[in-house]
C-alpha cells in the first residue's frame, strides 16, 4: 500500500531503511494470477517522459516494456532516476525500484538521491509539503541467490497494487542479468 512509498525493503517485504516498521493496509503474495485479457486496456497511449530526445527518438508506450543496455558507466540509472523523477513531479504517477544484486552502495546513492530531489521525502525526517512517489525493493549482492531471484517479483507485487488502485506506476528491475544469475545460481 501507501505505506512502501518512500521506504527501501527487502524480498519479504521487511523495511532495511532503519526508519521503523512499514505501514501495510493488505499482504499478497508475490505470486499472483495474470489480470484477464478482457481487463487489459487495448488503446496505444504514448508515456510522456519529459525527456525530448526519449519521447521524440524513442516514445515510451503505456504498458509496455522496454531495456536500457549499455556498459558500466553511460547512464542508465542517471536515465531512470530522470524518468522516476518526471513522472513523479509532472503526472503524479508512482514508481517502484527493484534493485537486484545492487550493491549496498549504488542502492543507498539511490535512496538519498530521491529524497534530495524530493521525489521521496525522508521517513526519518518527515517533510509535510513532501508526499513520497517511489518504492524500492532491493535483494543485495550479499544475499542469498534465492532472495536476489525473487526481488523482482516482490517489486512487481507493489506495483501491481498501485495499478490495481488505477494509478500510472512504473516498474524497474536494475539488473536483469543479476536476476538471471541468481536463477542460474539457485538451480
Amino acid at each position: 500500500g501507501d505505506g512502501t512509498l518512500g521506504r527501501i525493503m527487502n524480498v519479504v517485504g521487511e523495511p532495511v531503511d532503519e526508519a521503523g516498521p512499514i505501514k501495510a493496509t493488505e499482504l499478497r503474495p508475490i505470486h499472483a494470477p495474470a489480470p484477464e485479457y478482457t481487463e487489459q486496456s487495448t488503446e496505444a497511449e504514448i508515456l510522456v517522459t519529459g525527456i525530448k530526445v526519449v519521447d521524440l527518438l524513442a516514445p515510451y508506450a503505456k504498458g509496455g516494456k522496454i531495456g536500457l543496455f549499455g556498459g558500466a558507466g553511460v547512464g542508465k540509472t542517471v536515465l531512470i532516476q530522470e524518468l522516476i523523477n518526471n513522472v513523479a513531479k509532472a503526472h503524479g504517477g508512482y514508481s517502484v525500484f527493484a534493485g537486484v544484486g545492487e550493491r549496498t552502495r549504488e542502492g543507498n546513492d539511490l535512496y538519498h538521491e530521491f529524497i534530495e530531489s524530493k521525489v521521496n521525502a525522508d521517513p526519518k525526517h518527515p517533510d509535510p509539503n513532501v508526499k513520497s512517489k517511489c518504492a524500492l525493493v532491493y535483494g543485495q549482492m550479499n544475499e542469498p541467490p534465492g532472495a536476489r531471484a525473487r526481488v523482482g517479483l516482490s517489486g512487481l507485487t507493489v506495483a501491481e497494487y498501485f495499478r490495481d488502485q488505477g494509478q500510472d506506476v512504473l516498474f524497474f528491475v536494475d539488473n536483469i542479468f543479476r536476476f538471471t544469475q541468481a536463477g542460474s545460481e539457485v538451480s
